[in-house]
């Protein structure tokens, strides 16, 4: 990976993750995180991963984040000094439920 595309992915992770914090409306108790950004080369795409908690709230979230997906958007063009800024498309991470299954198989395993 080139390090522009690098610093894009960091710069855009670190920004949204303010953007969500502060201006997007989320039920009370609920966690939203940015796992990982994904930028393509030409800078034109990137695919933000993330992971919410609890899990029972995560359609309901998922759906909110791609109906204000435009407003976030437009906050992140205002907040960025780069051109062009990569249009956001949401991605629920899976790596993370991956992950606990995995463990939960290898204590099995051990028992």
């Amino acid at each position: 990976m080139r390090k522009r595309v690098k610093q894009v992915n960091q710069l855009v992770k670190k920004t949204l993750g303010k953007i969500i914090l502060e201006e997007f409306s989320k039920p009370e108790g609920t966690l939203i995180t940015i796992t990982r950004v994904e930028t393509t080369p030409n800078l034109i795409k990137t695919k933000v991963f993330i992971n919410i908690i609890p899990e029972e709230k995560t359609k309901k979230i998922i759906e909110s984040l791609q109906k204000e997906v435009y407003h976030i958007q437009q906050k992140l063009n205002r907040k960025l000094k780069i051109r062009p800024v990569p249009k956001i498309i949401f991605k629920l991470d899976k790596s993370v439920e991956e992950a606990a299954k995995i463990e939960k198989i290898l204590a099995k395993l051990k028992k």
